[in-house]
């Protein structure tokens, strides 16, 4: 694989590809959108979610629980600690967070794409530097597809495969046949393409964990790797990319420092004690009752509720169908009828959660609750999808039980479709019809939270003969077991659900990513309508199109029944010290700490 990669990016970088003036040429734009145009010009006077004149200083303590072993977080070995790369890594083209998918300039001062977009081409700002101050040039941007395509995590693999031919024109100019990838937001995906330093990577060990810092032209570089318990990045003051319009107003702490901590209780204790600045919380019984401590009480802490317009996303006990105790559709239908969620969120969360059923819950993409279009309907009959009618009608929603954790009813309906199945409840066991076997399976959880959950999920599974067995194991772990998709059910939530969804579909739920090790579809759906339609999502040109196929989609696996659905909080819960400013508006996509600052005069760090 090493000599195949050094040979391919040799050849791409000796000289401008032949023929190359023989192309066909574009308008050169300084920013892109998935449906439309960009709302705003490339100078981005001012985006509502930033405060342009925000001091620079201080420090921003993140808490985080578990661990990492490995700060290169572009390829599946070793736990990366999470968010610290968009501070040291940047792209082609960086995203502005008060639209659905929309790029304006970074590294790349502009682009030229086609209508049809089956090729672009990506013009490098010649002011842009890497860390250790060498010129970003397309022999960069070229090297980095290749390594990313042929080594880098499945995603990347996924999506810069797509690519026919790479071309680099000059120094600054890079371009990208697409012709036959029948995909519209592929110009977007390698606008979104880290781009790593061709001089100082090293291609022998880049799929290994490392503690060594790879090397950026983010606003951060890193300062002090402490293994397994913290990570300082400091404001790099040399910085090419600081003047930017799209980076006004963010990255304003002199320094970010990740601390790990064993569990969820310990980081929240930290945080009481001002070792932490901010604390994301998910526990709305601990949101409403857990924050009387004297530092909220004298007004050095507050509490933020942050409504996203971004889709909520679903959370549920993933069921890995490559175990056969899953394949049948019936078992995992009646699985999610024996989870109360009316008793546990009253009886675990006072209240504070909404029940989740739509991979794009809270807005106009998900098909809950609302009847099949015509349009959707000819989309579904087109690519022989399989839909329960009262899904297609919109009658189907996430199952209500009364409440009181033994719902008579609702054990029934599910002993009915174990029998339908070939399991039968005997002597308070439930056993294969065929073999004798009895029905169980392990439940892995990584935190408390989970733990706690899973627990009074095992009670309820208990009441109709099922043996559910709990095992909390350390990050490390669990990362592994959950990227070689070695377990039974997790606790599992998809992330970064966007307004604007595309490639990452088929990252999460596509046949082919099921297949592979490291792909967010721990289910292993490998169904070929979802990936028609998937492939649909991609293709669309307009927001009702879009819209059309994404809750076609949705009724899709709905209809699967791949996992036990959950709850999503209603809003962002964020608590932080008062030292931490932050703008007076958040951005569709919720908060983002790179807009925040430090409020202290001068800049003073709290040690």
């Amino acid at each position: 694989m090493i000599p195949r990669l050094l040979t391919i990016v040799a050849c791409l970088c000796l000289a401008p590809a032949a023929g190359a003036t023989d192309w066909p040429r574009a308008e050169i734009r300084t920013g892109i959108a998935m449906h439309g145009e960009p709302a705003r010009s490339a100078d981005l006077a001012h985006r509502r979610y930033v405060n342009p004149d925000a001091p620079k200083g201080g420090r921003l303590v993140i808490g985080l629980p578990g661990t990492f072993d490995t700060l290169n977080p572009f390829v599946v070995r070793g736990l990366s600690v999470p968010g610290a790369r968009s501070y040291l890594h940047e792209t082609l083209l960086a995203r502005s967070y008060d639209e659905p998918f929309t790029l304006y300039p970074q590294i790349a001062r502009g682009l030229e794409v086609p209508d049809d977009r089956s090729w672009v081409i990506f013009h490098l700002d010649p002011r842009a530097r890497f860390s250790d101050g060498r010129r970003i040039t397309a022999d960069d941007v070229l090297f980095s597809w290749e390594l990313l395509r042929e080594r880098g995590r499945p995603n990347h693999r996924t999506y810069y495969r797509k690519v026919a031919r790479a071309d680099r024109l000059d120094d600054l100019t890079i371009r990208f046949d697409l012709a036959g990838a029948q995909d519209r937001e592929l110009p977007l995906i390698l606008a979104l393409m880290p781009i790593l330093p061709r001089h100082a990577i090293n291609l022998a060990s880049f799929e290994d964990t490392t503690l060594t810092p790879l090397v950026g032209s983010g606003a951060y570089t890193v300062g002090e790797v402490r293994p397994g318990e913290s990570l300082t990045l400091k404001r790099n003051p040399d910085w090419w990319g600081r003047d930017l319009p799209i980076n006004r107003g963010l990255f304003n702490f002199d320094e970010i420092r990740f601390d790990f901590y064993r569990d969820s209780n310990t980081l929240f204790e930290a945080f009481k004690k001002g070792l932490v600045d901010m604390r994301a919380e998910t526990d709305p019984g601990q949101w409403a009752s857990g924050y009387d401590f004297p530092a909220m009480r004298d007004g050095r802490v507050v509490r933020d509720n942050i409504h996203p317009g971004t889709p909520k996303g679903i959370r549920g006990f993933a069921m890995n169908i490559r175990r056969p105790v899953f394949q049948d559709i019936r078992v995992r239908e009646a699985l999610g009828l024996l989870f109360d969620f009316e008793w546990a969120d009253r009886t675990l969360y006072a209240n504070g959660f909404q029940r989740t059923l739509s991979i794009f819950e809270d807005s106009e993409l998900s098909a809950r609750r609302r009847p099949a279009s015509p349009a959707e309907r000819a989309l579904l009959a087109k690519v022989g999808a399989a839909v329960r009618p009262d899904i297609l009608e919109g009658g189907y929603d996430a199952p209500v039980s009364d409440g009181t954790g033994t719902d008579r009813n609702r054990l029934r309906e599910a002993i009915r479709l174990f029998q339908a199945a070939g399991w039968e409840l005997k002597d308070g066991v439930l056993r294969n019809r065929a073999t004798g076997e009895p029905f169980g399976f392990e439940l892995l959880t990584l935190t408390k939270d989970q733990e706690r959950l899973a627990l009074t999920y095992q009670r309820f599974l208990r009441r109709a003969g099922i043996t559910a067995r709990v095992r909390t194991v350390d990050a490390v772990q669990y990362d592994r077991r959950v990227r070689d998709y070695d377990f039974d059910m997790i606790d599992y939530r998809w992330w970064n659900v966007s307004l604007s969804p595309g490639n990452e579909q088929a990252f999460y739920w596509g046949s082919e990513a099921g297949r592979s090790p490291g792909s967010r579809n721990v289910a292993g759906i490998a169904d070929a309508a979802a990936d028609q339609l998937i492939a649909t999502i991609i293709e669309a040109r307009s927001r009702q199109d879009l819209v059309t196929a994404a809750r076609a989609l949705d009724r899709v696996l709905i209809s699967g029944f791949y996992w036990v659905p959950l709850f999503h909080e209603p809003a962002q819960w964020v608590a932080r010290w008062t030292h931490i400013g932050i703008p007076a508006e958040s951005a569709v996509f919720g908060y983002l700490p790179e807009t925040w600052w430090r409020e202290e005069p001068g800049g003073a760090t709290r040690q």
